[in-house]
């Protein structure tokens, strides 16, 4: 097995080398005057089981440029096979047409992905289960809920819980989230005025006296989230944490999280933390490396990869 680092999150890439005990193959990766990218693998991949980990954030059009580089690289060195590691797939909001001429971005980049030569994508909570049938390569969605998140709410709740979905599309996975805790379940119902701004009509649910939790798959721009919590604590509930796989945190999003009634906002180590992240008091990171780590020698190894979830990674 090989495992190879671009450059979009070189700390969750040595936290999953630790965990296996294997390092991380050399590469060199250069930009030119003009930011065309240009890399090479500096050590015999022929014949390898091959892992690259590139989580396609911000910039989200160089880091998938840079996975793409490598992939056709890796495939050009004989690779035996190639797993393309997103913990965080970028596009992914954009899996339908939402107007009469626009595209289906997150397809697209399924289609640049297997063109390059990937075998497999490893991921982790996409925005939406169906961009798994975008690939015509197999595809491993990781769920950051059993083995990252529930462990640390039962360690910290101090009462009733109630799991909230911040909108009706994401109750699916406010339920499962639920069910695994065996808490109650919330929904905000919020009326979407135009793009990038959120109002929050009601809360569908009793939370009233209840420790609130707010789950989603990203937290952007974070306005739908800091909305969602001011809801719940007008109406009734005693705190409001909130749970984010994937911590975007565009624009004034931590200034907002600072300024919300949330107690903690916790998020995955899928995308590096900036030092405005590191620095909020609110914002906690929760790493990743164990399940990805884990989840990687199941594919080497050709074991299950869905047992992951019965039960928590070691050293998780």
């Amino acid at each position: 097995m090989k495992l190879i680092s671009c450059t979009s999150n070189q700390p969750l890439a040595e936290a999953i080398s630790a965990y296996l005990g294997i390092p991380l193959t050399d590469v060199g990766i250069k930009r030119f005057a003009d930011q065309e990218i240009f890399l090479e693998v500096l050590d015999n991949v022929r014949g390898e089981d091959v892992f690259v980990i590139q989580s396609t954030s911000y910039p989200a059009n160089d880091h998938l440029m840079e996975l793409l580089i490598m992939i056709d690289a890796l495939k050009r060195g004989s690779a035996k096979r190639i797993t393309a590691v997103m913990p965080y797939f970028g596009y992914a909001r954009q899996d339908r047409k939402t107007t009469a001429r626009s595209p289906i971005s997150a397809k697209l980049v399924a289609n640049l992905i297997t063109t390059a030569g990937a075998d497999r994508v490893l991921t982790m909570d996409l925005h939406a289960g169906q961009i798994q049938g975008f690939f015509d390569i197999p595809v491993d969605n990781l769920f950051a809920g059993t083995p990252v998140f529930t462990p640390y709410v039962q360690k910290t709740k101090k009462g009733p819980v109630t799991i909230v979905s911040p909108d009706v599309g994401g109750v699916v996975r406010a339920r499962a989230f639920a069910k695994g805790l065996e808490a109650n379940l919330a929904i905000i119902d919020k009326r979407r005025e135009k793009a990038g701004i959120s109002e929050v009509m009601h809360v569908i649910g009793d939370v009233e006296g209840q420790e609130c939790i707010l789950i989603d798959d990203m937290v952007d721009s974070a306005g739908t989230i800091c909305n969602a919590a001011a809801a719940l604590m007008a109406h009734g509930a005693i705190s409001v944490r909130a749970i984010c796989s994937h911590g975007v945190f565009s624009g004034s999003a931590v200034d907002r999280i600072e300024k919300s009634p949330m107690t903690e906002m916790l998020v995955t180590d899928s995308i590096t933390a900036t030092e405005k992240t590191k620095s909020c008091s609110k914002i906690k990171y929760l790493s990743i490396a164990p399940l990805f780590g884990e989840a990687i020698l199941r594919i080497s190894e050709e074991r299950s990869v869905s047992s992951l979830f019965d039960s928590v990674p070691k050293n998780a």
